[in-house]
């Protein structure tokens, strides 16, 4: 490819463009029109490098055009703070920043659950790990063990990492689980089961059960656990139904003034 400069020499890879003049002029322009259209020209040069690297990162769920805008814009940003005189090559330079700028966008913008940032650059080692080994297990997934020594990281570390692999993107609940005939994911969610309520209130107001004179205790647990009439109570104890009444509403009374002062 000829360059802003019109010669041609060795590059990393065959097609990049030798542009080295041109950013030395770039350097040395001030600005104005004639800096931004060779700004621009070094731009479009390099363009090709760039959507190469995007390229890299299709099937992450985002799409390929999207990508091709991102390293667009981590190239721009290359242009613009390259240094020649610091002695490195632009593509040195470069390749680094437009990859950065991808990975960026997938850190910010491509996590549909909130991840921190450790957890995050834990996945990208297990992912890159998982990569490099299999290379060497064919035929099988890596162990947890193989993956925290290929990365350096604890087997707790590798775990945290594998989850974190599962939260760029959600599934709808209204879609339809595999292997199933219109079974959407919402129909396998439980709804509120009403016994937690049941055992919340039982443990509010087990003090307040304990306070309460042993007649007055027996004659609940008859009636609620034993599931017994009043009567049946009443001829148990030996009392009248109408004084098993009166014992249950005084009990009642007094349990709901205790709970109700204990929640002020």
């Amino acid at each position: 490819m000829r360059s802003t400069s019109g010669r041609t020499k060795p590059h990393t890879h065959d097609d990049a463009p030798d542009t080295a003049e041109g950013f030395e002029r770039l350097a040395r322009l001030p600005d104005g029109p004639q800096r931004r259209r060779l700004r621009d020209e070094l731009v479009q040069a390099w363009l090709p490098m760039a959507e190469r690297i995007a390229v890299r990162f299709k099937g992450r769920g985002e799409s390929l055009e999207d990508l091709y805008q991102v390293a667009a814009l981590g190239l721009v940003k290359a242009v613009d703070h390259y240094d020649p005189a610091r002695g490195h090559a632009f593509e040195a330079y470069a390749v680094p920043t437009v990859t950065g700028e991808i990975k960026r966008h997938f850190r910010d913008h491509m996590w549909t659950l909130h991840v921190p940032r450790r957890v995050q650059d834990l996945r990208n080692r297990v992912r890159q790990a998982v990569k490099e080994l299999s290379q060497t297990t064919p035929g099988r997934a890596p162990t947890v063990a193989e993956i925290a020594a290929c990365a350096q990281l604890s087997e707790c570390e590798v775990r945290a990492g594998m989850e974190a692999l599962e939260c760029f993107s959600a599934l709808s609940l209204d879609a339809e689980m595999p292997g199933t005939d219109g079974y959407a994911l919402a129909d396998a969610i439980g709804g509120p089961d009403p016994a937690y309520d049941v055992v919340v209130d039982r443990v509010a107001v087990g003090p307040c059960l304990k306070a309460l004179p042993e007649r007055e205790r027996t004659i609940l647990y008859l009636r609620f656990f034993g599931g017994m009439t009043q009567s049946r109570i009443a001829d148990q104890l030996g009392i009248s139904q109408m004084h098993v009444s009166r014992l249950l509403s005084g009990c009642f009374s007094q349990l709901r003034e205790e709970l109700l002062a204990q929640a002020r």
